[in-house]
């Protein structure tokens, strides 16, 4: 299987995780009342910062105790994520292909540039 192969391969899968969380977030009621883009967005950065913390201390997370806080609101960032995309209809899959070939050509995202004086650090 050619790398372009193995990344259509996976942004299809995004794809469908992308429809499934939504629908099962639409048929446990949580877009009964609907919600500003605005608000879903923090919500995901709430995620992000709670994975930070976690991680920040060292915590195994609460309700999965098996697992480190910090890989658990990432899955928690990614789910709010899809379920944003799912509503809004956008094509998140798609995009996330489309950016990592891009990304290929970037001279930013190219090791000896960013090591340059400069160069991007992060």
């Amino acid at each position: 299987m050619t790398q372009l192969t193995k990344l259509q391969f996976w942004t299809q899968n995004v794809s469908v995780l992308q429809n499934h969380i939504y629908q099962q977030n639409v048929a446990a009621g949580w877009h009964s009342k609907p919600r500003e883009v605005g608000t879903c967005l923090m919500l995901i950065v709430s995620e992000v910062a709670e994975a930070m913390e976690g991680d920040r201390k060292g915590l195994m997370d609460d309700h999965l105790p098996s697992r480190s806080m910090l890989e658990v609101e990432l899955a928690d960032a990614i789910i709010r994520i899809l379920d944003l995309a799912g509503r809004e209809e956008l094509d998140v899959a798609g995009a996330i292909h489309d950016k990592l070939i891009y990304n290929q050509t970037r001279a930013d995202h190219k090791l000896e540039n960013r090591s340059k004086e400069g160069g991007k650090k992060y």
